[in-house]
């Protein structure tokens, strides 16, 4: 039985990342977590929106994931859980008028049960009238709505920043999350061991969007020092990813997701300085398994045992590096050739979900297994999540 259960409250429309990234940091650190969304039940789904700042007045929204539900907002018991999380986007605008939503809302308020909204969610907040005389920050256009409901507005200097006050955590955006996820841990109940690790993502453009921002933000949510390095790119640069996302066709499905910044060099990076490496998946190791520093740097890790997490078609660069000889692994299915190839022993990813550690490798076959993607790497590494 998980130590903590949370709902997330979910909308057509809400953030992609400001839904999926809580989402499966939290069920990584072992808490339980349902997301429900009013007049949908379990196994349905939510559109979602990616939103980013494009050089515009305003962000850019073109369509994320398909968010699927596991539990039915009509069968929610605000007693059976420990929290609440609330999602941005454009979903708030239309929730923050249904009086269900408020009501759930002020029910985790009134018995000050930890709440955690980023971003747009803080317009459900206000409507609720719980923000009356609270410190409480949100996207800058949010401003006007938490001042009007009585809310002691704390001004945005970075789309990164926090408030807290009491059981109320509030952030701006996405860029928040690694201190949003951890401010509401630790209003959970929780905290976190072993926590001083380096870790680098090996990236690359058109990586799958959920496959390098949810490992990398739930890493950085536990106090790790995580870096992505892109070759031919340096700190600052960004890689375009893609959504792979599966709605009905023999196979997936591919939309532009989010910008993904990344914080390194590739040529100045000094590899034995980390303890893990990470691989998304995606289509950049199709053309990253070519490449022969990004070779080098894989069998580097490899050779010293250190940890090595892969994820969906990141296999193909292990098969690449010839590292995978006699090892158990699993990838996406469209990956069993090159992991046959390799030399290992496939292991049948059934359902989609699972993953697999073998020695210092964890390999996972597609973003649905990301909770049990991290917690593998987790334990490699010696990190700890209690409450």
């Amino acid at each position: 039985m998980a130590p903590k259960k949370v709902l997330l409250l979910c909308g057509d429309y809400m953030e992609d990342y400001e839904a999926m990234v809580p989402f499966q940091a939290l069920q990584a650190y072992g808490v339980s977590v349902d997301a429900v969304c009013p007049g949908k039940k379990a196994g349905e789904s939510c559109r979602t929106a990616v939103h980013q700042g494009t050089g515009h007045q305003t962000y850019s929204e073109s369509r994320g994931h398909n968010f699927t539900l596991n539990a039915s907002f009509d069968e929610v018991n605000v007693n059976e859980y420990d929290g609440l999380v609330i999602p941005g986007g454009r979903a708030p605008e239309y929730l923050a008028m249904d009086e269900k939503v408020l009501g759930l809302v002020r029910k985790f308020s009134d018995v000050k049960k930890p709440i955690a909204s980023v971003c747009h969610g803080q317009l459900i907040l206000a409507a609720a009238g719980v923000v009356r005389d609270r410190k409480c920050t949100a996207y800058p256009a949010v401003k006007p709505v938490l001042v009007a409901a009585g809310a002691k507005w704390e001004e945005a200097d970075a789309m990164d920043k926090c408030t807290v006050d009491g059981n109320l955590v509030t952030a701006v955006a996405y860029d928040a999350h690694p201190e949003f996820i951890s401010l509401f841990v630790k209003a959970l109940g929780g905290s976190v061991a072993g926590s001083n690790k380096r870790i680098l993502f090996l990236c690359g453009d058109y990586m799958e969007d959920y496959e390098v921002m949810v490992p990398f933000q739930s890493l950085q949510a536990l106090g790790c020092h995580v870096d992505a390095v892109c070759p031919d790119k340096g700190a600052g640069e960004k890689c375009p990813t893609a959504i792979h996302d599966f709605e009905g066709d023999q196979t997936y499905s591919e939309k532009p997701g989010h910008d993904f910044a990344l914080t390194a060099s590739f040529d100045n990076v000094d590899a034995s300085s980390y303890d893990a490496l990470v691989i998304p998946g995606g289509r950049a190791p199709e053309y990253l398994a070519l490449n022969d520093k990004v070779i080098s740097l894989v069998k580097g890790f490899m050779d010293k045992a250190k940890p090595v997490a892969s994820i969906c078609h990141g296999q193909q660069i292990l098969s690449a590096a010839g590292v995978l000889q006699g090892r158990k692994c699993t990838a996406y299915p469209a990956v069993k050739l090159n992991v046959l190839l390799g030399g290992a022993t496939w292991l049948d990813p059934n359902p989609i979900d699972r993953c697999f550690t073998d020695g210092n490798l964890v390999t996972g076959a597609a973003w649905p297994g990301h909770p049990e993607f991290i917690s593998q790497l987790m334990a490699l590494l010696g990190i700890k999540v209690s409450f």
